[in-house]
Formats: structure tokens, sequence, C-alpha cells
């Protein structure tokens, strides 16, 4: 049964294993732009926009059922939390008390543990807005859940733009000091197919944050001059994805956090790709102090995704902007820590054009 709601419409999208109903929701704009987001990890599942010729093309990987999501993916287009990225050996201390989360990455946890947010089933409410078609979710993850402290109220507001941009303002707050670090973890391909090697990509950061063999920051903020994290002018993806360079060694690839080049909490541009056989160019826009770029080098043929391809390694980028990774174990960092009576805000931009 479909339902819809001006430029909104609704669908089941199937049930998860303990029997919880889940939806997808498909929002569409003026210029025939869609963009489809189930409530199970606040996916976006589908998001169809226009190349140089007009022609309309999904633009990040995915699956087409609920169950391909279920059978485990590299977390394609949902929202990541409580703390996205990596946490040393899955431990902190905060205000004195130890916490132990899930270790599922090696020794570290990952993107909030073996249940973070893109596996919970949100609360969905749509809407007609001035700016556009829009469905805000939400949740509230309670006190030890993954280990995380206090009781976190997440909301998250997508929008689908006027302009080809899907934005998505997250707020969230708590009734105890815990750590919070929530993304968005698309994987796009402006191509629609193949690798993305042969995409332009800048990146509006002169530092990286440099990490161990466990992909974990050690702290340092070094400088990209002269190395092949140098993205301050357009360079393709593939250029130097193969370079003998440590970094490179330890993530297969690029799997990094750039430190950025504007103002903390200030809705800015961090990066820019831009895709020659279609046309098509993405902006990257948020207010945290870091952005993640990752060249899908960890997709290795075993997910089948939407019309049956099978993603392979590098075909799908993500860029994802986020607190510094294991912000918690590094006083130099922009604190993640949010205490009650504050209100975590993050607002993230994803806006199509073409050239």
């Amino acid at each position: 049964m479909t339902t819809s709601k001006g430029d909104i419409s609704k669908m089941s999208f199937g049930r998860t294993g303990d029997g919880t109903p889940v939806d997808i929701y498909t929002l569409r704009n003026a210029n025939g732009v869609e963009a489809r987001i189930t409530n199970y990890g606040g996916i976006l599942a589908s998001w169809k926009v226009p190349d140089r010729q007009g022609k309309l093309g999904d633009v990040v990987l995915g699956c087409d059922t609920l169950e391909g999501y279920l059978k485990g993916t590299a977390y394609f287009g949902c929202i990541v939390g409580r703390c996205a990225n990596r946490i040393a050996k899955g431990r902190f201390t905060l205000n004195g008390v130890a916490r132990q989360l899930a270790v599922n990455n090696g020794p570290n946890s990952l993107h909030g543990g073996l249940r973070g947010f893109d596996k919970m089933v949100w609360q969905a409410a749509p809407s007609a807005t001035p700016d556009g078609p829009a469905l805000e979710l939400s949740y509230l993850s309670k006190d030890g859940e993954e280990g995380y402290p206090g009781n976190l109220h997440v909301k998250a507001l997508h929008t689908l733009t006027r302009d080809n941009g899907v934005r998505i303002e997250f707020t969230a707050s708590t009734d105890q000091d815990t750590v919070v670090n929530l993304t968005n973890h698309s994987y796009f391909n402006l191509a629609g197919k193949g690798d993305v090697l042969g995409h332009s990509v800048q990146i509006n950061g002169d530092q990286i944050t440099p990490v161990d063999g466990t992909l974990i920051p050690t702290g340092e903020l070094r400088p990209v001059e002269g190395t092949p994290f140098d993205f301050r002018r357009p360079a393709l993806i593939g250029a130097r994805i193969e370079d003998n360079d440590e970094q490179l060694k330890f993530g297969g690839g690029y799997d990094h956090n750039w430190v950025l080049r504007k103002p903390l909490n200030k809705l800015g541009v961090m990066a820019r790709v831009a895709e020659p056989a279609s046309g098509r160019v993405l902006e990257v826009l948020g207010t945290q102090p870091g952005v993640q770029f990752y060249t899908g080098n960890f997709l290795d043929g075993t997910i089948r995704g939407k019309g049956g391809w099978v993603y392979q390694r590098r075909e799908g980028f993500c860029l994802e902007p986020q607190h510094f990774p294991d912000s918690i174990h590094h006083p130099n960092f922009p604190s993640a820590v949010l205490q009650p009576g504050e209100t975590y805000r993050h607002t993230i931009l994803y806006r199509f054009s073409t050239e």
C-alpha cells in the first residue's frame, strides 16, 4: 500500500527479524529529483539526480530490499551513531567512569558497535516544508545501549531541497554526559556504475589526522602538502591512491579524516566531487570540524546491490562530515562530549549540479 503527502509517498519495506514493520519514503522535488529513505537505519537507499543531458540516474550504492540491508552491508547510506568512526580498543573513561563498548573492527569499536543507529527502526514523520519535502526520523538510545552512558534523544530531519540537495539536520540531547558523533554514510558513484577512480575530488582541508595500523588517529595534525592527501586543488581519486605511502597502506586507500578549513559549527563547503562523463557535481557541506573520505577499499564483491550489481572494491566513495575519529582520547581534538542541558547540532548538505 502506498500513501502520499504532497511530494512524499510511503510504502511498506518489509519487517525486521523480530517482526518490526519498516517503511520507505520517496521524496520528490519539482525538478524530478527523487530520494528514497527508509526508517530502518535512516538509510538513503536511492537518490536519482540528472546528468548533464538531464537523464536521471541513481548515484548512491544500496540494496533493492530490506532483506539486503538486514544481511549486513558496508553501512550503505545509513545514519551512524551513537559515535561514528572508531574508538580505540572500544574503551573510554568519562567523569572517572570506565566504559566498555563492543569491539567490532579489529581491536576497536566502529560506528556505534554491533547494533548502532544504522540497525535501529526510527520513528518517522513526513512533512511538506517551504524548502521541500521532508522526513524527520527520531530515536531514543537508552542509557547503556552498546555501552554508552545516558538516554540520548536523537532527531534527523531530511529535506530534499528545491536545488537538488539532501539536507540532514541532526539534533540530540542527553541526561548524562556522553559521547556523540553522528553522520550519514552514503556511498556515492556519480557515474552510476563502475569504479570511482576517475572522479575528481577537492577537499577544503590543509591537514589530516594520520592513523596507526588499526586506523586510530595518532593525535597528530599532519599537513597534506607534498603528500597523496593534498586535494586542495582538484585531483582524480585514482591519481595517487596506489602511491607507496604508509597512510594509504594502512587504509588500503583513502580512509582518513581531513581537518577542515572552516569555522567550527558553521555550515561550510567541505568537498567537491566531479565526474567527467556524466557531468554530475557533488558538493558536500557540513558544520563539523572534519570529513572522513573513504574510497570503498573494503568492498570485496560479497554484497549484491541494486539491480544485481555486485559491489567491488572502489566502486563507491564516502564523504562523512563528523567529529575527528577517537576524539574522546585526544584532548587536542574538538570535543565530542555532550552534556545535559546542551543540544547537539550538526547539519550536512549534499548538493548536486552539473557542468
